[in-house]
């Protein structure tokens, strides 16, 4: 593959980047003739221990002596837009190579997924996981995707252009490209965003997650029509129902996000209706097929809709099939399968939105509430569940101070009206931030009692805890076990089959106790939590809030499903998919359908063959528990650093991220002046570590963790882990990823700050460190040893970045050594941000 990537894509790219020259722009020549010239004086001034200062000042003195700084600042402001431009025609021939890099029916790929297990003679075993299985790919809106949907749209057409190498039509589209703006004038709202990822769903997972169901049961000689889980795969969908710290996100939102999802899985069925109908011209049949397409125009361009739910439409297309069987022997059947197979699938609801809210949130309105009704919160926390459950309406809207509590309030309110448009699938959860008792859980229970379960035998709403800190995790088990023996609550999960999700969240989980003692924390809390709810005849699901790097419990997620053993339920796969994540693995159809199925083949086959090597044993657990310890250790007294939140705050581009408009949502929680490190979203905080190439929350500890324990005798004991563990070696590849996306050099001048030069060190020295261990315990030679074509893409897109790194750590030092902002410099640095994070594609 190592060589397939070189010629498809690396020799690829230096050919067509030369086309950039060629461009009928002004000074496009001059920007694309001195951008090489100013990379290499990068590479070799960082090689000599220069600073960025020194660099581009030494280099404006060589090329433009008599430049005056306007001149020169203009310069680095088109040398931005040209690596911008780059990073675009980089990722359109990586798109384009995606099938010959990649082995699409090797391991992981269903095709490779049945053969092992008919060779197996799993077959019968498979069939029956499958009945109960479910992978759901939840989208959310959380704002690390920089380009606006016309460069998304170039980006496509150029993939295309460049699969069949058409010259004249890459070279007008790199036209069009340099003509585009590439950065947002204002912020979206959180419609917009919706907008944006359902253009996702109609174009890529409709495809994607049809063709996978479709080969997989015929694959395995099942019916279509007839299959009982159309929810082995799904989206899930947050835009326009995550209210978690976004006050943008109001009841109507949620009522059109809904509404525009229906209207977008009604299309996708009336043009594939459309087509139906050309072939299926018989009698008995034409006319039920005649019957469903103006019944599915009606739904969707008329007042009154024709169909008023998913089991109405699929009644009409049984018919058909019906009459296809009885009258003219099946022909044509397998499309109208096919047909009836999306349907349930997608149903009227394409999406399946989660409402999600802070539980400190919870907590004020439910303080309000009481407040109105004359009363205070008792103190302990069983008292207040009693007050909570002795509650028994709500107080009229006008009685409330609170806009937000209204809002709140007006939420819940929506829920019902949205399941009855689209049916319950479409908006069935309700998730709790911050989760840290079974108060917290047990406030929205309540709520939704009172609200949408007025007047209903069952509410129709799971109640889903995430939890997040270190602490949070540890607590959880024993919240869930509280939570399971309270007879209303019980009452309730009998209702909603017994089933309890319970989400986690990677990204606040690193940021509050670092990489491996996060990662080790949430393996231990599923564990925990597995136990506790067989225990209780309660059959556990959970939905891990990953993010795209490592750091947020991105990287390579397959073997980490792969890896899991008897101890964790594994009933479903339930992770979130974000940003540049989402355009960068399932943007295209065959790049979703791979790592589909190989999240799908990960879950189905740690089923099938989980074997007890996946167990940790209690050595190997005591041992991953003090390396966890001790990076921990490390991590804490890192962050307890005096220098940690200032230098977060004015040395990193932290605050730039609110400018940037790809997101709605605020930069951090509360309303508060000042940085509290506890109200910092994790997509800032981690995105802000990989805009000044150090990476902190994907590795820091792991070094000086595995150093301690090398001292107390533990390095081979480590070395065999690392060889044995899928779940260790994953562990450890993924902080691999992160150093190797470092690059220290160009932050090296900080050393010598009088303020953070002491703190610098301190980074630099557990990067060093925690290259060292990673290749000692992996017996590598190099990060990422194992993965060269990853290594690959990494080192080109590194040093097409190069140039934008300089620039933006050149600004940043003239503003540190001058004490005064500049805005001109200011910009230099926003600029810089978009190509650098997009380079990375998982750096937030």
């Amino acid at each position: 593959m190592y060589k397939t990537y070189d010629t498809e894509v690396a020799k690829r790219f230096t050919i067509y980047n030369s086309l950039f020259l060629d461009l009928p722009f002004d000074h496009i020549y001059r920007t694309g003739t001195l951008l090489p010239i100013l990379g290499t004086a990068c590479q070799k001034g960082f090689q000599d221990g220069k600073t960025p200062m020194e660099i581009i000042e030494g280099f404006f003195e060589e090329m433009m002596p008599d430049a005056n700084r306007k001149n020169q600042l203009d310069l680095l402001f088109q040398m931005i837009q040209y690596v911008e431009r780059q990073v675009v025609l980089f990722d359109s021939i990586e798109d384009a190579a995606y099938e010959k890099i990649n082995d699409l029916k090797g391991k992981g790929s269903v095709t490779a997924l049945i053969s092992r297990t008919e060779n197996d003679n799993k077959r019968e075993a498979l069939i029956e996981k499958l009945k109960t299985f479910s992978v759901r790919l939840t989208l959310t809106a959380h704002p690390t995707q920089f380009y606006p949907g016309n460069v998304l749209g170039i980006i496509t057409d150029l993939e295309n252009a460049i699969r069949t190498d058409d010259i004249g039509k890459i070279n007008s589209l790199l036209q069009q490209l340099g003509k585009t703006g590439f950065t947002k004038r204002e912020k979206p709202s959180p419609y917009d965003e919706a907008v944006s990822l359902i253009w996702y769903l109609e174009n890529i997972f409709y495809q994607s997650i049809s063709d996978i169901m479709i080969r997989l049961l015929n694959s395995l000689s099942i019916p279509l029509h007839t299959w009982e889980n159309p929810g082995l795969l799904k989206v899930g969908f947050w835009p326009g129902g995550d209210r978690d710290g976004n006050p943008f996100v109001t009841w109507e939102i949620t009522q059109q996000v809904a509404l525009r999802l229906k209207k977008w899985i009604l299309r996708c069925y009336y043009r594939d209706m459309r087509k139906i109908r050309r072939r299926l011209t018989f009698k008995h049949v034409e006319e039920i097929i005649l019957k469903v397409e103006r019944g599915l125009f009606s739904t969707l361009f008329e007042e009154t809709s024709f169909y008023k739910s998913k089991d109405q439409l699929l009644e009409d297309l049984l018919s058909a099939r019906e009459a296809l069987v009885t009258y003219h022997e099946g022909l044509f059947v397998e499309i109208l399968d096919e047909f009836i197979l999306k349907v349930k699938i997608f149903g009227f609801h394409f999406g399946c939105m989660d409402m999600r809210q802070d539980s400190r949130k919870h907590d004020a309105l439910w303080e309000e509430i009481f407040e109105i009704q004359g009363k205070s919160f008792a103190e302990s926390e069983d008292e207040q569940i009693k007050q909570i459950f002795a509650t028994d309406s709500i107080p009229a809207l006008d009685q409330f101070k609170e806009p937000f509590h209204v809002e709140m309030l007006q939420s819940f309110g929506v829920i019902d009206p949205v399941q009855k448009e689209s049916g319950e699938e479409v908006l069935n959860r309700y998730i709790i931030s911050n989760s840290q008792s079974k108060k917290h859980i047990l406030e929205v229970f309540r709520l939704a009692q009172l609200t949408l379960g007025k007047g209903k035998e069952n509410l129709p709403l799971d109640i889903v805890p995430l939890f997040e800190t270190i602490d949070d995790l540890d607590e959880a088990p024993e919240i869930m076990n509280q939570l399971y023996q309270l007879p209303s609550y019980q009452a309730h999960l009998k209702s909603r089959g017994n089933k309890q999700t319970i989400m986690l969240g990677f990204s606040d989980g690193t940021k509050d106790g670092g990489y491996i003692k996060a990662n080790w924390s949430i393996l231990r809390a599923k564990e925990e939590l597995t136990r506790v709810s067989r225990a209780n005849g309660i059959s556990v699901v959970f939905f891990d809030g990953r993010g795209g790097p490592p750091a947020r419990g991105g990287g390579n997620m397959h073997n980490f499903y792969a890896s899991l053993g008897e101890k964790v339920e594994n009933s479903e796969i339930q992770v979130t998919i974000q940003g540049q994540t989402i355009s960068a693995n399932y943007g295209k159809q065959a790049s979703c359908t791979y790592n589909l199925e190989q999240l799908l083949s990960a879950g189905l086959e740690n089923h099938l063959y989980y074997g007890k090597e996946k167990n940790l044993n209690l050595d190997q657990r005591a041992l991953i528990e003090e390396l966890a310890n001790e990076a921990y250790e490390s991590y804490k007294k890192f962050k307890s650093h005096p220098q940690f939140v200032p230098y977060l705050e004015h040395v990193t581009p932290l605050k730039y991220f609110g400018m940037t408009n790809i997101g709605s949502r605020p930069l951090k929680r509360g309303k508060g002046e000042g940085l509290k490190f506890e109200d910092l979203r994790a997509i800032p905080f981690v995105g802000s570590w990989a805009q000044m190439k150090q990476n902190i929350p994907g590795f820091y500890g792991v070094g000086e963790a595995i150093e301690v324990l090398e001292k107390r005798g533990k390095g081979e004991e480590l070395k065999a882990l690392y060889d044995s563990s899928l779940f260790f070696r994953t562990l450890l590849g993924n902080s691999m990823q992160s150093l190797s996306k470092c690059f220290y050099p160009a932050t090296a001048y900080l050393k010598d700050n009088q303020t953070y030069g002491e703190f610098w060190e301190i980074m630099f020295n557990e990067y060093e460190r925690s290259i060292e261990k990673l290749k000692q315990v992996s017996s590598m030679t190099e990060l990422m040893g194992d993965n060269q074509v990853s290594k690959k893409s990494i080192e080109i897109r590194e040093r097409i970045v190069l140039p934008l790194i300089t620039v933006q750590q050149f600004a940043i030092q003239q503003m540190l050594e001058s004490g005064q902002p500049d805005e001109t410099l200011q910009r230099l640095i926003l600029r810089s941000m978009f190509g650098i994070i997009n380079a990375a594609r998982n750096a937030a």
